[in-house]
């Protein structure tokens, strides 16, 4: 029944926010277009629902054959080869809304575990790459809120790979509670609550809602 009515609920969400923000898409692909930077959207390989690889759909944000230069497939905060449009797209997160097309497709959900790249799905313990994307990925999730500074820790790292190591081992034990909590209502909760991150970054709502969450000890 939850996933019935979750599947119902994400194609609701994703096909309305299509249509309210299309403007906003026709100025941001305007924009993309005109940068002569890049491609105006960025597929990427992803591991999905039961570790099945997908296509993800973005806007882009770095400069062409940006995996092959400096840090590759990790992205630092400040990192040269996001273009300017792009950290602008990056911070308000409208890079990540081409997403409803793969919400629609099936291929994730409004709420759940973050899509990885191979090369980071293999820095989760083997414990939970076998759990974690026993639901669909979403494009937001607990792990998403709690992580919204990801990028300025590691960039802030004396060991890069290891402070990744410290974060994917937490934000498993997240997608985990999430599993073990998983209803509509605590869908809509993080909902909201990346709306009101997005507008508010630095609040604490999160855990005054989700009490229980693991305890990051980093």
């Amino acid at each position: 029944m939850y996933r019935t009515t979750k599947r119902i609920l994400d194609l609701l969400i994703a096909i309305i926010a299509l249509v309210l923000l299309s403007p906003i898409f026709l100025v941001v692909i305007i924009i993309l277009l005109f940068t002569g930077e890049h491609e105006v959207f960025y597929l990427q390989n992803r591991v999905g629902y039961k570790n099945k690889h997908f296509k993800i759909w973005k806007f882009a944000t770095m400069v062409k054959n940006s995996p092959n230069i400096g840090t590759g497939e990790i992205t630092l905060r400040n990192d040269p080869r996001v273009t300017l449009f792009g950290k602008f797209l990056r911070i308000s997160k409208l890079n990540e809304l081409p997403q409803v097309l793969n919400v629609i497709k099936g291929d994730m959900s409004i709420v759940g575990p973050r899509p990885l790249m191979a090369v980071s799905f293999k820095i989760y313990p083997e414990s939970i790459q076998q759990l974690i994307y026993n639901c669909k990925p979403g494009m937001t999730g607990i792990g998403s809120l709690i992580f919204r500074d990801e990028e300025k820790l590691v960039s802030g790292a004396v060991d890069i790979k290891l402070m990744y190591v410290s974060i994917y081992e937490y934000k498993g034990a997240l997608e985990l509670w999430y599993q073990r909590h998983a209803t509509i209502m605590t869908d809509i909760r993080i909902i909201f609550l990346t709306g009101w991150t997005i507008l508010f970054p630095y609040n604490k709502l999160i855990k005054r809602i989700f009490p229980d969450l693991p305890q990051r000890n980093f």
